[in-house]
């Protein structure tokens, strides 16, 4: 991968389809949010079409899916099997893994396996999906593992469109993601890399807060269009935490060009913007230019 060049590095992109077009989501929890966040079109891709995609705008991206079997009962996308098909694109994607935090001693080996022997780059938890508090202590062995193979955790925070507008949000606590439950992880694992996913509605404030106070903390804005963006998450990502907010779009749910045309629109110096767009995601992931 060239990074040099690089348009921008997308943090933030889904796979919601394996090659036998297994979802690791039901289809009515897939429906619920596409209809939440009013997407259109170009739903499912496979992860070669993603990678298609991205080549062709000069991006990079990082691809993940999530392992919530023991909340869902729903087998997911295999992470071997997202690996497998980034590496086959290895100029434009960047594979994360997914672990359930519920398979104890057998998501440690997991996790072990999925950097040493597929090559994953980092981990992606949905801590409202998943149904735990990202400080239950049966998690710790998990980031221990993870932050002693060096590689950063992506937690989900916030409002989330998995359930939204289906009865009872279909089981799924929002209260999982609140920021500050993070902010435990960070405090007694400090070599490990930490990005809090989204603006984290209804507790922004408290993410900043979070991002500010611990040096490992970083921020993804993706699943939002900039100009929805709260003002003081704005200013925040043009000053203090310049260097620690990164470019994700949360494709397919929000494509990249409409983030990057709204993105264009705010009012950040010129400095800040490829800090945003490519820069912070690369020195994260250890990405050098070529």
């Amino acid at each position: 991968m060239n990074v040099d060049d690089l348009v921008a590095i997308d943090m933030h992109v889904h796979a919601e389809i394996g090659a036998d077009g297994h979802t690791s989501l039901a289809e009515d929890l897939m429906d619920a949010s596409s209809a939440h966040f009013a997407a259109q079109g170009g739903r499912h891709p496979t992860i070669d079409e993603i990678a298609a995609h991205y080549r062709e705008r000069r991006m990079a991206a990082v691809v993940f899916t999530v392992d919530a079997e023991h909340a869902t009962g729903r087998r997911p996308i295999a992470s071997e099997e997202v690996a497998e098909a980034c590496h086959r694109h290895p100029d434009t994607l960047i594979p994360f893994g997914s672990v359930d935090p519920w398979r104890g001693a057998a998501a440690v080996r997991q996790a072990r396996r999925l950097a040493a022997e597929h090559g994953v780059r980092g981990f992606k938890f949905h801590p409202s999906l998943q149904a735990f508090d990202p400080n239950d202590r049966m998690a710790y062995p998990l980031y221990a593992a993870i932050e002693e193979l060096g590689l950063p955790a992506v937690f989900h925070t916030g409002q989330t469109g998995i359930g939204a507008g289906v009865p009872g949000g279909a089981g799924i606590r929002l209260r999982h993601s609140n920021p500050m439950l993070v902010d435990d992880v960070a405090a007694d694992f400090p070599g490990l890399p930490i990005v809090l996913a989204h603006p984290s509605f209804p507790w922004q404030e408290e993410a900043l807060a979070v991002a500010v106070h611990k040096p490992s903390v970083h921020i993804d804005l993706s699943g939002w269009s900039p100009k929805y963006f709260p003002p003081i998450l704005v200013k925040y990502a043009g000053s203090l935490l310049k260097h620690k907010v990164l470019f994700g779009s949360d494709y397919p749910l929000l494509a990249p060009d409409r983030w990057l045309a709204d993105f264009a629109a705010l009012d950040f110096k010129d400095e800040v913007r490829p800090l945003v767009l490519k820069e912070n995601a690369a020195r994260l992931l250890g990405l050098k230019g070529g």
